[in-house]
């Protein structure tokens, strides 16, 4: 039986994921937004009125174009960053 590997083994699995969201960037919001029929946001408002103790910091580790973090910035006064692998993604959420 052969291994199925879904990445070029000549590249780094990290360049392939982050070529791929970089790829998608500009459409990723319509497609996660239309595909979950939009549960996305209530699933982050759920997120959102989770967050305990009123924190002052928040670091949003795969933000992607940032729909977590501009939302929590709505609802609390945390200073709020946001990471992500693809500078598409992060280019995308800047310019919310």
């Amino acid at each position: 039986m052969s291994k199925v590997t879904p990445y070029n083994s000549s590249e780094s699995k990290k360049k392939q994921v982050s070529e791929m969201f970089d790829n998608i960037a500009n459409s990723y919001d319509f497609l996660n937004h239309s595909l979950s029929l939009g549960m996305d946001n209530v699933w982050r408002k759920i997120a959102i009125k989770k967050l305990t103790n009123n924190p002052k910091i928040i670091l949003d580790i795969a933000t992607g174009t940032g729909d977590f973090a501009v939302s929590a910035a709505k609802y609390t006064d945390a200073k709020i960053t946001g990471i992500d692998i693809s500078q598409g993604m992060l280019n995308v959420g800047i310019e919310k």
